[in-house]
């Protein structure tokens, strides 16, 4: 029995730098500590963060009810009109917004107040999706699928600026930008996908073509994961998305030779060696 582990497998730089904040806030910050939204998405963290007493809030109602101590916003980043209110309120408020995300938020302003049109990759759903259309202003829109193209108004002489969630499929990215293209003469593509999913994504493929089965850790919420699920998927049929070991129904594994293991960019790596572990054991 083999196991193969995707080196790129676990946090990235943006989730160490985000859970490492609020840990250390935890240490040194006296008074309530508040998340504005989960810091992460993963449950087993934000469950040991509130053991801890980091209270996440997940609306803006819950935010607007914060008189004092500390809130920290969200690897995802949040809208500018979420920072002023912030601001506003006069409470201590310290950023963990991943840097390649304040990336964007920066290119979107900046290219919005020249006067382009705001083209937004991704799951408008997603938190990180709506923090960067809430810093593009009025004109934008969020394009997931080639039938979304179809509803932006493309106009003779308007200027579009196209970006991309950082956790968004790369080669789904290319092929819809292949489309956009053909739309306007006037069209800036900036591919604003963080490099480490793009490698992870890669080798997540790579693994999964080669092994009789691929093991996809992660949080059921978590966007880059489910990109790596669809990845798999397509390269290998008996491709299984879990959170935790216990998700895992082994017997399911049959009697193959291969397994393939990666995980998403929030799943701490005691997560990953402990279904790592178990599966070397099984077989």
């Amino acid at each position: 029995m083999k196991v193969i582990r995707a080196k790129t497998a676990g946090f990235c730089f943006g989730v160490k730098r985000a859970v490492d904040t609020v840990y250390e806030q935890v240490k040194t910050c006296g008074g309530p500590i508040y998340t504005y939204g989960p810091i992460i998405h993963n449950e087993e963290v934000v469950k040991d963060l509130e053991a801890k007493g980091v209270r996440v809030l997940r609306t803006e109602e819950e935010l607007d009810a914060v008189e004092e101590g500390t809130v920290i916003i969200r690897s995802h980043g949040v809208e500018k009109r979420i920072c002023d209110k912030l601001e506003g309120k006069g409470i201590r408020v310290v950023d963990a917004t991943c840097p390649f995300v304040k990336k964007i938020h920066n290119i979107v302003r900046r290219e919005s107040a020249l006067g382009s049109y705001i083209l937004i990759i991704g799951n408008p759903d997603h938190p990180e999706v709506r923090g960067i259309r809430g810093w593009a202003g009025e004109n934008s829109a969020v394009i997931s699928s080639a039938e979304d193209i179809d509803k932006v108004d493309f106009g003779k002489n308007r200027k579009i600026c196209v970006v991309s969630q950082t956790t968004f499929n790369y080669n789904k990215f290319k092929d819809l930008v292949e489309i956009i293209k053909k739309k306007s003469y006037d069209i800036s593509v900036l591919n604003t996908i963080c490099s480490a999913t793009r490698e992870r994504q890669t080798e997540a493929q790579s693994i999964a073509e080669t092994v009789d089965a691929m093991i996809v850790i992660g949080d059921k919420h978590s966007s880059n994961t489910q990109k790596l699920f669809e990845i798999c998927r397509k390269a290998c049929n008996n491709t299984y998305y879990i959170q935790t070991l216990g998700d895992l129904e082994l017997n399911q594994l049959g009697s193959v030779e291969t397994v393939g293991i990666t995980a998403g960019a929030s799943t701490p790596n005691n997560i990953i060696e402990e279904v790592q572990n178990n599966v070397r054991i099984i077989f």
